[in-house]
C-alpha cells in the first residue's frame, strides 16, 4: 500500500502560513527530492491555487523568485508528478489536465488512492491535513521547523477534530544550517 505523506513548514510557534518562510536551499533541495518520490499530490482548494500555476509556470519558464536553481528543480519536480487530486466543495475545473477536482467521500477517496500501485501521495496545507489526520489516513508526518517566532496566522491542525489522541513516533531530525529542522514522524 502507498504511503500518505503530510509535509508542511511551520514557525517554532506553530504557525504554518506560507507568506511567513522563504525556505533555503538546502531546504528546496529536501522537497525537491521528496517530491520527486511521490507520483500524486492530495490538495484543499486553498493550497492547490497556492501551487497551481506558479510551480507549472516555474518549470516551463525557468524562471524563480530570485532566480535560484533550486527553485527551477523543485518546479520540475512539481510538475512531473503524475495526478494531483483537489477535495473542494467549491471549485468548479481545474487547469491542469492532470488535476481531478472531488466533493465526495474524502476517506473512501484516499484508500482507493493509497491501494493503486505507484509511488509516494503527499499532501500539505492545513484545512486538509487535519481531517486526513482525523481520519487516520496519514501514514508519515514530515514538519519543517523553522527557526522563527511569527506570533499569528493559521496554526498546524488548528480545529482538528479527533476522536482519540494522535499518537506518533519520531523516526529521523535533520537540522539545517539555517537551524531549521525536519522532524520525521511515523503513526504509531
Amino acid at each position: 500500500m502507498r504511503k500518505l505523506i503530510f509535509t508542511i513548514n511551520t514557525s517554532l510557534d506553530g504557525y504554518c502560513s506560507h507568506t511567513n518562510f522563504f525556505p533555503e536551499e538546502e531546504i528546496m533541495v529536501y522537497f525537491t527530492q521528496l517530491t520527486r518520490d511521490a507520483d500524486t499530490f492530495i490538495y484543499g482548494r486553498k493550497t492547490y491555487q497556492l501551487m497551481i500555476p506558479y510551480w507549472p509556470d516555474v518549470a516551463k519558464n525557468h524562471t524563480a523568485q530570485d532566480d535560484r536553481g533550486v527553485d527551477i528543480e523543485y518546479a520540475q519536480a512539481f510538475d512531473a508528478v503524475e495526478k494531483i487530486i483537489v477535495f473542494s466543495q467549491t471549485l468548479d475545473g481545474a487547469g491542469e489536465e492532470k488535476t481531478r477536482i472531488v466533493s465526495t467521500n474524502l476517506q473512501d477517496e484516499v484508500l482507493k488512492l493509497k491501494q493503486q500501485p505507484g509511488k509516494n501521495i503527499l499532501t500539505g496545507g492545513v484545512n486538509l491535513a487535519s481531517q486526513l489526520a482525523a481520519l487516520g489516513l496519514i501514514d508519515e508526518y514530515r514538519f519543517v521547523v523553522h527557526p522563527i517566532v511569527v506570533g499569528g496566522g493559521v496554526r498546524l491542525f488548528e480545529g482538528i477534530n479527533l476522536q482519540e489522541k494522535l499518537q506518533l513516533k519520531l523516526v529521523e531530525s535533520t537540522v539545517f544550517k539555517s537551524g531549521a529542522v525536519v522532524l520525521r514522524y511515523l503513526k504509531k
